[in-house]
């Protein structure tokens, strides 16, 4: 491991550092009081790190090992098997992401994880997917017995529980949940089913899990089976993240840090190498393709409004992944891609980590 590497992995523990621990229960009582009290905790952490552990959100650990044994049976299937469910073979990113697919800088750069990747169902005659438009359209579904069924029932649950916690960040800001629920009709609201790959490659930053960025969307709700992930706290140092029985850990996304005009944080996060075996699944919370993202009108000012511009929710999360997946890098370059985009010069979700104390 490079000297260079091993300075920019370093990262406290949560003994160091801890993020907050969140029980959502109170969302599930009917009492006012207990939901605000939920809500001013969820708007406390948005604002601090914009990382959080949550417990009490009503999905069963059945439920839980459900999807964790789905993941596994899939991702245990021969490649030639897989590979008949190459995402590259739809033109909305549906099915199997192999893990040399991960990056356009591969195999300079290389994130060890390949994914299974699926969405908010759209209809096969819905206007975008017939547009072309990226993210949207029907999922595919491998051929494993009961497997749709499992993974369905899955997304359904965690959906929902996407859409309690909207409710209580739009009370926690003052402002109508409708506000918020009027852009979420047929919303790019993706899971990922991912495995990170054994391997025996150092961790450096070009050897990672998944390189550091920000989520695109209104938060993530993460399912975690390993340690490995990193996220920025509040003073900007790396800290460790790892999974706690019982839980999922939430990030807010680049659409709630716009909303709010700044107030939420959408925190950077990494995934590093550990060479082992590691299975997550995020669920990326996200709006309908076209809904135009800007700071609320609560939060407008001249300041936000200038680092925040008016776009739309699918053209950002498209010019932001478009050198994700190389497949897709690809048929951009070949003018094949729907629609054009342009990536920003400028990130305004960027941070630059600090180097924790030795």
């Amino acid at each position: 491991m490079s000297e260079t590497g091993d300075t920019e992995l370093r990262a406290l523990t949560v003994d160091d550092a801890t993020l907050p621990v969140i029980d959502l229960s109170g969302l599930f009582s009917g009492q006012a009081a207990d939901k605000a009290r939920v809500a001013a905790e969820l708007g406390a952490a948005a604002r601090d790190s914009g990382f959080f552990y949550i417990t009490g959100h009503g999905i069963s650990q059945d439920r839980i090992d459900a999807v964790f044994a789905a993941s596994k049976a899939f991702h245990e299937m021969p490649r030639s098997f897989k590979m008949k469910y190459w995402s590259g073979f739809t033109t909305h990113h549906r099915g199997y992401v192999p893990f040399e697919e991960n990056g356009t800088d591969f195999p300079k750069s290389v994130n060890f994880y390949e994914a299974w990747d699926m969405s908010f169902e759209a209809p096969a005659d819905h206007p975008d997917y017939l547009a072309g438009w990226r993210m949207t359209g029907p999922n595919v579904w491998p051929d494993i017995a009961g497997w749709r069924e499992t993974i369905s029932a899955y997304y359904d649950a965690i959906f929902n529980l996407g859409l309690r916690m909207l409710d209580a960040l739009a009370l926690e800001l003052g402002v109508p949940t409708e506000e918020l629920t009027s852009h979420i009709t047929c919303p790019t609201s993706q899971l990922r089913l991912l495995r990170y790959i054994e391997n025996d490659m150092p961790q450096t930053k070009d050897m990672t899990g998944i390189s550091a960025h920000s989520d695109f969307e209104c938060f993530t709700i993460l399912l975690q089976g390993a340690p490995g992930l990193q996220v920025m706290n509040a003073d900007d140092v790396w800290i460790e993240a790892p999974p706690i029985p019982g839980t999922f850990i939430v990030n807010i996304g680049d659409i709630f840090e716009t909303w709010s005009g700044g107030q939420f944080k959408s925190t950077q996060h990494r995934v590093i190498n550990t060479g082992k075996e590691r299975y997550s699944m995020p669920l990326f919370f996200g709006l309908d393709y076209h809904a135009v993202i800007e700071p609320l009108e609560k939060f407008r000012t001249p300041e936000t409004v200038a680092k925040y511009p008016p776009i739309k929710a699918g053209e950002h999360l498209m010019r932001m992944t478009v050198n994700a997946f190389r497949y897709i890098a690809d048929a951009k370059a070949h003018g094949v891609f729907t629609p054009d985009y342009e990536v920003p010069e400028e990130n305004p979700f960027k941070r630059e980590a600090k180097a924790p104390s030795p």
